[in-house]
């Protein structure tokens, strides 16, 4: 099993090491220092080492942060912990401030009027969410960024990870690491830099094509690149992760400088060096600055190449979604053939990872999961990003519905879908709501938009038929999905805030959702990649845009109240289902084969 299930919050645990803190913070004479969900790679997971906020808090959602003063504490997380943080942290000592709604700024003005030092490690938030989270700071309030207290007070702290490295082949990738580097390196000459800094983990794996197992569930290794003008690169990197395999691939042109090294690297690079405001951490701004050195402001050479995949890396992605769509169509014939009355959340999610892990005639064996299963019944359906414990578990219960949002990480391709699932006779409510949800996400996956369009512009179109009903979801309709890397990625995002345009080859997930807390919950996921949209007859705008779905999983037809469906949306369904037919029939066993024809008759 990749997934165990043990209940890692500790909420007892919370209040004395935040005293621990609050006595530092007293004996330093500051007023409040900020703790971040965050490592210095800016990653959203994080080794057990970087978990700084949970050791606190005892929250282990992936996005938050803490700001702790001397005689209080607030958990900042957005809608989609809003429950969780309540059951994870003890709610005497800290109080769940909802963010972004109140920004850090107001809840500083109110705990502290008359100012102070507020504290934070410049190795753990960027440059631009410091500059965020000063705005609205008056001249009272003092920013004096040290050595962490954190890192000082936790006893055992686990040790940094220092997961093996592997190669990923060219094949899969689409290009050699030396043709990546000289396009990127072109990028810089253009831009006047001598040099970049990459801090992102995905990033540095995706340029000189290898894959890591430093954090669980992302095949990404820690490590620092500095790429150079002439297209050479330093890799930052503990020099045990590599092998000889490894060496080779990289060859001469990417030198092995110690992990620890990329500070005074940083410091004394000769030349415009380019550092990402939205990812390096301010540590390394500090330093150029403290050495005299200016810093070139500009995005990630990496970040918009990585995120427009080529026909290689589609290819690959199509190939490890349908191997996946195996696996969850032999899941779904058990479940709705033979699973147990008695079965639990435990129990659905390792029978998932079983029909994973047993492969078939496709290949690409399974490498990890992609997240940890998300497997809600019930009321717990409505935790968006639930994760079942063995103090959570519960048996599916007769009239609930079962959300399971899963996924895989193999060789050729990050895998992530999600199906609302009934366990017996569902209510009304229960289909109307899936009905809408449903009805969004067609929206999105029939739609053709012009180019030069963001996330921001296409979001709503996924709320709308609930917006008619005065439902919404409290998350992003969609993020973007990397190539056997992380299965969230950037920049590209279906979202109110998203203002990338969407650029074909970026994949994104498509996934509204539903949820009443302490009921049910519903979401609905695809995975798509955008895709040059073909002219219509009669049409007289060019350049469009249009998404291509990737998984082909039925979607539950006993949730669906058809009156509510248009004749497009029936048509979009009925031809989606007859592709998951004619795509999987002939690789699913005699059950999955009998299921799968059940499953997508026509409606």
């Amino acid at each position: 099993m990749f997934q165990t299930f043990t209940e890692t919050a500790r909420p007892e645990q919370g209040p004395p090491r935040l005293r621990l803190l609050q006595t530092w913070l007293k004996d330093n004479q500051i007023a409040a220092t900020l703790i971040p969900r965050a490592d210095i790679h800016q990653g959203e997971y994080v080794a057990p080492g970087d978990e700084r906020l949970a050791w606190l808090t005892g929250f282990t959602g992936s996005a938050g942060f803490c700001i702790a003063t001397q005689d209080g504490a607030g958990v900042f997380v957005d809608g989609r912990y809003t429950e969780q943080v309540r059951a994870q942290v003890d709610l005497a000592h800290f109080t769940p401030v909802d963010w972004p709604a109140t920004k850090p700024a107001t809840w500083l003005k109110a705990a502290l009027p008359e100012g102070g030092i507020i504290d934070y490690d410049t190795r753990l938030p960027n440059t631009t969410q410091v500059e965020k989270q000063r705005t609205g700071l008056p001249e009272s309030f003092i920013q004096d960024p040290r050595e962490p207290p954190i890192d000082t007070l936790w006893d055992n702290r686990p040790a940094p990870p220092v997961g093996q490295i592997r190669v990923q082949p060219d094949a899969l990738s689409g290009e050699s690491h030396a043709s990546k580097r000289a396009r990127l390196a072109k990028t810089l000459t253009e831009a006047g830099h001598d040099g970049a800094l990459i801090t992102l983990p995905d990033a540095i794996a995706w340029l000189v094509n290898i894959r890591g197992s430093d954090i669980p569930r992302n095949p990404i290794p820690h490590a620092f690149a500095l790429l150079h003008a002439d297209a050479q690169v330093t890799l930052f990197v503990v020099d045990r992760k590599l092998d000889d395999a490894v060496r080779a691939h990289l060859g001469n042109e990417v030198s092995i400088a110690p992990y620890d090294a990329v500070f005074e690297a940083a410091e004394t690079f000769k030349g415009t060096l380019r550092l990402d405001k939205s990812s390096a951490p301010v540590a390394f701004a500090e330093a150029r600055k403290a050495a005299g050195h200016d810093v070139a402001w500009d995005e990630d050479p990496c970040l918009m190449p990585k995120a427009c995949k080529n026909e290689a890396e589609i290819a690959a992605t199509r190939a490890a979604h349908l191997r996946d769509a195996v696996a969850m169509c032999e899941f779904l014939a058990w479940f709705d053939t033979e699973r147990p009355e008695t079965t639990t959340e435990i129990d659905i999610v390792r029978k998932l990872e079983e029909c994973r892990q047993a492969g078939g005639d496709l290949g690409g064996d399974l490498i990890d999961i992609s997240f940890d299963t998300i497997a809600g019944s019930g009321p717990h359906g409505a935790l968006p990003h639930y994760r079942v414990t063995e103090a959570t578990n519960r048996q599916l219960l007769e009239g609930e519905l079962l959300v399971l949002d899963s996924g895989g990480q193999y060789e050729d391709g990050t895998t992530d879908i999600t199906r609302t699932l009934p366990i017996g006779t569902p209510g009304d409510d229960e289909t109307a709501a899936f009905t809408r949800v449903l009805q969004g996400m067609i929206a999105i996956s029939r739609l053709r938009w012009p180019k030069g369009m963001a996330g921001r512009d296409l979001d709503a179109l996924a709320r709308y038929p609930l917006w008619l009903a005065d439902q919404d979801y409290a998350h992003g309709t969609g993020h973007g999905v990397g190539v056997a890397l992380c299965v969230h990625e950037g920049p590209q995002r279906l979202s109110k805030i998203s203002e990338v345009p969407f650029e074909p080859g970026m994949i994104v997930s498509n996934e509204p959702g539903y949820y009443r807390q302490g009921a049910f919950g519903i979401r609905i996921e695809n995975i798509v990649v955008v895709t040059e949209a073909a002219p219509l007859e009669g049409g007289d705008v060019t350049g469009k845009l249009c998404f291509e779905t990737l998984n082909f999983v039925p979607i539950d037809r006993r949730l669906i109240v058809t009156s509510m469906l248009s004749n497009g949306e029936r048509d979009w369904l009925n031809d989606y289902h007859t592709q998951c037919r004619e795509k999987l029939a002939s690789l699913l066993s005699d059950t999955g084969g009998m299921w799968l024809h059940r499953a997508t008759a026509p409606i």
